[in-house]
């Protein structure tokens, strides 16, 4: 059974970074379409970015330029690099993937990833 385990979270001032990782224990990323969503208080959850099994990237227009998501399939790892942080990246952070994936998938929405992460919160001071 794999497990996605999310860490990286903290506290940091408006225009800090900010790193998350994402490791699936127990298998690993090799075939899977990965994503990074937020989820702010009393709302659904947003696709942030994501990394499909041909290497594509998508990323949501208000972090295009500052967030970077990247796939280390050695250490069974996917990154979230948050540079530029805003109050409004303020959100718990959940790493999903969708394992098996069609080939160069990109999907928006929750129902289409079958994994998921516990979370993992960023919270930035103005």
């Amino acid at each position: 059974q794999v497990r996605l385990v999310e860490s990286g979270g903290g506290s940091v001032q408006a225009g800090g970074s900010l790193r998350l990782s994402c490791v699936a224990s127990g298998g690993s990323f090799k075939g899977a379409c990965v994503a990074w969503f937020r989820q702010f208080p009393e709302k659904g959850r947003e696709r942030v970015a994501s990394i499909s099994n041909d290497g594509s990237t998508y990323y949501a227009d208000s972090v295009k330029g500052r967030f970077t998501i990247s796939q280390d399939n050695a250490k069974n790892t996917v990154y979230l690099q948050m540079n530029s942080l805003k109050p409004e990246d303020t959100a718990m952070y959940y790493c999903a993937a969708d394992a098996p994936c069609a080939y160069g998938g990109s999907w928006a929405r929750q129902y289409e990833y079958n994994y998921w992460g516990q979370g993992t919160q960023v919270t930035v001071s103005s």
